[in-house]
């Protein structure tokens, strides 16, 4: 039997739409329980049971973390931004509510924002932006939580991560021979997406996606995320480098991410409005 035991408005003020499944690699990763594996090995695992643990790897990494990350966005015209940003996160329990913040420290025009989450399973999650040229907390309503996050391709919602609870999942395609499954998502409210499914390609062993393709009605690409490398850091496997692309005009965005820690023991009160006006420097890598 194999064991498997190792187990993220114009400038600010306008942010532009566009968009993923999964993203930042603090929340990539995580330990697998050694009662899984008979599941695994015995074939018995759904789809729904293979999108939950696909949860658990890709946002509960370990108990907190912490991370830098740096975001490359080129538009559909080859013109470059960058974006850096370190990142808090911190679990209630798995699979459950979690606490995250994201500080911007490059370039000039976003230094000093700051993303705040308090995610919650049963409703829709809390989230709140601060902009220092205006010393302005934001709050971003449910309806806005699939936009551009500071102008990536990235939503606010692929910084939490989507609420499995949102979409029906089923195989789309046997993975008996193969090391991913091959599994469908689509949205029980389709009013609430601008897309109609997605399929995603997810490793047997790690349960990160590798590659996830976003469709319209008619079936045409609209985006995809793929996984370029990952890492084992304190053995949990993590993504280091992934790429997102908008099919529509071949603009995309690259994360790198660095530096990437679990288990730190962040206290609680890192996650609160305080934080927002007065990052906790000896938090943040």
């Amino acid at each position: 039997m194999n064991t498997l035991t190792k187990h993220l408005e114009k400038r600010i003020v306008k942010l532009s739409r566009i968009g993923i499944y999964s993203l930042l690699a603090l929340t990539s990763g995580m330990s697998f329980l050694n009662s899984w594996a008979s599941e695994i090995n015995s074939g018995e695992l759904d789809a729904n049971a293979v999108i939950e643990k696909s949860n658990l790897a890709s946002y509960y990494a370990g108990d907190d973390g912490s991370a830098e990350a740096r975001m490359l966005i080129v538009d559909a015209k080859g013109n470059k931004q960058m974006r850096q940003f370190s990142i808090l996160r911190k679990d209630k329990v798995d699979q459950g509510d979690q606490d995250m913040m994201v500080f911007f420290s490059r370039p000039t025009d976003v230094k000093g924002t700051v993303f705040r989450v308090a995610k919650k399973v049963e409703r829709d999650d809390d989230r709140w932006l601060y902009l220092p040229a205006l010393d302005l907390v934001k709050r971003i309503s449910a309806g806005d939580k699939r936009t551009s996050f500071v102008g990536s391709h990235f939503f606010y919602e692929d910084v939490s991560g989507r609420n499995p609870k949102e979409d029906s999942f089923a195989f789309y395609r046997d993975s008996t021979d193969s090391n991913s499954y091959f599994i469908k998502g689509e949205p029980k409210d389709p009013n609430s997406v601008e897309f109609a499914y997605y399929e995603a390609e997810i490793d047997k062993t790690t349960f990160l996606p590798m590659l996830v393709t976003y469709f319209d009605q008619k079936g045409n690409k609209l985006r995809q995320m793929s996984v370029l490398k990952v890492k084992n850091i304190q053995g949990k496997p993590t993504v280091v480098h992934s790429r997102i692309e908008q099919f529509s005009d071949n603009s995309y965005t690259e994360m790198r991410f660095r530096n990437v820690k679990y288990d730190v023991g962040l206290p609680q009160s890192v996650f609160s409005e305080r934080s927002l006006k007065s990052p906790p420097k000896a938090w943040l890598n």
